[in-house]
This record gives C-alpha cells, sequence and structure tokens, in this order.
C-alpha cells in the first residue's frame, strides 16, 4: 500500500493513525504505518518529553509523528488561562453545576486537580509542546486547526518536518496550501473530533483538485482497507485514521464502561456538538451532549471558553463513569468497532481488506493481478 508520500516519509503502507496514546501510535509505526501522537492533552512540556522518550524507545527507528492544536491566528492575545476563564459568563457555570447535580455526579475530591484540561488548545501551550518536539526526529506536524501559523510553518521546514493541516472545504485546503502546508487531510464530515459539513467521499476529490499537485490524505469514517482503496481511487495519497484506534488494546481509555460503550455504539449513535470545545466535533451522543444542544440551555461558549468551562465537569464524569453523560470524541465508523484487538490485529484487517478491493476491481475490469 505505497504511495509516493508514504515512500518519501519512509513507510510500508500509507495508513496514517492519529491517537492521543503513545502505545498505540508506536504500535502503528511498528506495524508498518505512520503513528501521529496527539499533543493536546500535554499541558506540562516534561510530561511530553517523557512520551517521546518513550517512542523513540518503542519505533525500533521508524517516523513517527506529533499533532497539536494551534489556530493560524490568536482568538484573544496577551492574556492568560484566568483571564480567559473569567469571561466565562455566571449563567453557564450554575448550567453545568444544575446538570452535574441532575444526575448525582460526585465532586472532586478536596485539592484534586481536573484531570481533563484542554489548555493545549492555548496556542501558548502548543508553542511550548513545538520546543520539546523539535528536540526528537519527528517527521511530520500535523495541526487540527487548519494551517499553524507562518513562523511554525518555517520552523517545522528548518527541521526537516513535514507539515499537514486538516481542512473540511476546498476553499479551507487552498488557504492550506498558501500558507505553505505540504499535505492536506482533506477530513469529512464522518469524522470523530472537529469536522465540516461535507462528507468525505464528496470532500476528497474537491481538495485533491483544489490542491494538486499538494499530496491528501483521506480521512472521516474510514475504517477498512476497502475504504483505504476507495480513497486512493479519489486520488488522496493514503489515509487519515483515528477513531479505529480506540478499542484497541493498547488504547488507555482509564475507563471500562467508556470502551463497552464505544464497542456497543452504532454508526448512528454519534453527534457533533459544541459542548466539548466550542467548536461542531463528532462525539457520541450523551445526555450531557443532549443537555447543551438543547435550545432551553444556554448554548455552548466559542473555543477556548466553553472547554475551560467544561474541564472539570467532564473529569469528574469520566472518574466517577457516569453512564448517561460519559462520552468521547469519535467518528461514525463507531458502528464497526465491535471488539477490542491489537493494533497488530486491525492492520492485519486493513490491508488484507485493501487486497480484497484491489482484487475486486481487477476481476471487474478484467484484469488479473500477477502472483
Amino acid at each position: 500500500m505505497e504511495t509516493e508520500l508514504s515512500k518519501k516519509l519512509g513507510v510500508e503502507h500509507a495508513i496514517f493513525g492519529f491517537t492521543p496514546f503513545p502505545a498505540v501510535a508506536a504500535a502503528i509505526t511498528r506495524a508498518g504505518g505512520f503513528g501521529v501522537l496527539g499533543a493536546v492533552r500535554y499541558t506540562a512540556p516534561d510530561d511530553l518529553k517523557r512520551d517521546l522518550d518513550w517512542m523513540q524507545a518503542h519505533t525500533d527507528g521508524k517516523p513517527y509523528g506529533l499533532d497539536v492544536v494551534m489556530p493560524a491566528k490568536k482568538a484573544v492575545d496577551g492574556i492568560g488561562e484566568a483571564d480567559i476563564e473569567a469571561m466565562i459568563p455566571a449563567a453557564h457555570r450554575a448550567f453545568v453545576r444544575d446538570t452535574l447535580a441532575k444526575y448525582h455526579v460526585p465532586e472532586l475530591a478536596e485539592g484534586e486537580a481536573s484531570g481533563w484540561r484542554i489548555t493545549g488548545w492555548m496556542e501558548q501551550v502548543a508553542r511550548s509542546q513545538l520546543d520539546v518536539a523539535f528536540d526528537y526526529p519527528i517527521k511530520l506536524l500535523a495541526n487540527a486547526l487548519g494551517s499553524p501559523p507562518a513562523d511554525v510553518i518555517a520552523r517545522a521546514h528548518d527541521h526537516g518536518v513535514l507539515v499537514a493541516a486538516l481542512a473540511g472545504s476546498a476553499k479551507h485546503a487552498r488557504r492550506h496550501a498558501e500558507a505553505g502546508i505540504d499535505i492536506v487531510v482533506a477530513q469529512g464530515y464522518e469524522a470523530g473530533g472537529h469536522t465540516g459539513d461535507i462528507a468525505t467521499m464528496v470532500l476528497v476529490p474537491e481538495i485533491v483538485e483544489a490542491v494538486a499537485p499538494l499530496p491528501v490524505l483521506a480521512a472521516g469514517g474510514i475504517g477498512s482497507g476497502e475504504q483505504i482503496a476507495a480513497g486512493l481511487a479519489l486520488g488522496a495519497q493514503g489515509a487519515w485514521l483515528g477513531s479505529l484506534w480506540l478499542t484497541t488494546t493498547e488504547a488507555d481509555l482509564h475507563s471500562r464502561a467508556l470502551t463497552e460503550k464505544l464497542l456497543a455504539a452504532g454508526s448512528g449513535d454519534t453527534v457533533r456538538s459544541r459542548a466539548l470545545t466550542g467548536k461542531p466535533a463528532r462525539q457520541l451522543r450523551t445526555e450531557w451532549t443532549d443537555a447543551w444542544d438543547d435550545p432551553a440551555g444556554p448554548g455552548a461558549l466559542p473555543m477556548p471558553l466553553q472547554g475551560l468551562l467544561v474541564a472539570e465537569a467532564v473529569s469528574r464524569i469520566q472518574k466517577y463513569e457516569v453512564q448517561p453523560l460519559l462520552g468521547t470524541p469519535v467518528g461514525q465508523i463507531v458502528g464497526r468497532m465491535t471488539e477490542e484487538r491489537s493494533v497488530r490485529a486491525v492492520f492485519d484487517d486493513l490491508t488484507g481488506g485493501f487486497e480484497r478491493a484491489i482484487d475486486r476491481i481487477n476481476r471487474i475490469a478484467g484484469r488479473v493481478r500477477e502472483a
């Protein structure tokens, strides 16, 4: 499953696996793909350094990358997290308290800090992550909010690192190309996390045409080798997969209840909601997302206010595994995630499905593949 891009990066298969778990990212790389570690949860540079040290020791010298969340333009300038939190309206704080009380969600222990913070959405935190990351031989820097600032692109290129940016429309993809990025990830509506309104089957060829000859990765709702083959047929040079890895045995969700919810969910059990970060993000539909999407409620705040507002609440819901409210970002491919498997087993299934798809197309076209 080689393409021009996979050869350039030195990987056997053009499968790019995004994950917040170092063990999963390393296993993807060892299996012949390209593991991409999500950095947004690392609020302390030393924690990121620790896990990149671990990645170095467990990737057998094979390439891997890092995904950050950094806006091209600052939403707020010159103020810190405490100043931003002060902007949160009292009515929204009351809504969080009332919702948690309704479902009898216990408080955190006295002095216990929230385990889920989205300070990684703030530019200064992402820049501190890069200060650590560029000391390691990463081969790709991906940005989930589109093109990173121009100086970050230049800095990555100075280190010989390719830059990828996610796009939900051809218009966004053209902006990324003009900004000087190297790879566009065409992420369709079906994807987990932040998405646009255009489905993958429509989006991928539009972006391929819009940014040619830049390489494009197909993303959104992809969880089989047959779908990867379809993405390549549409002009992509690889596939970007995220949700599929959440139920691998190497993943560390810290919640058996959440894993079981994912395994039981169907492709119709997700929703695009602003409840988590303030931007539309696909996630499991829960009574938490329903509460925030209810017109009778106060509505979600813009990023980064919403994420800061709900950080402690999400930590409490996760810690105490409050079933009605318990969720996670995940794409519509969750309907295929019906059993826990190792990353290697998932990879074998992906490559086998790809081979079956190629064989099928060759039969339809009246061609016989060489032995």
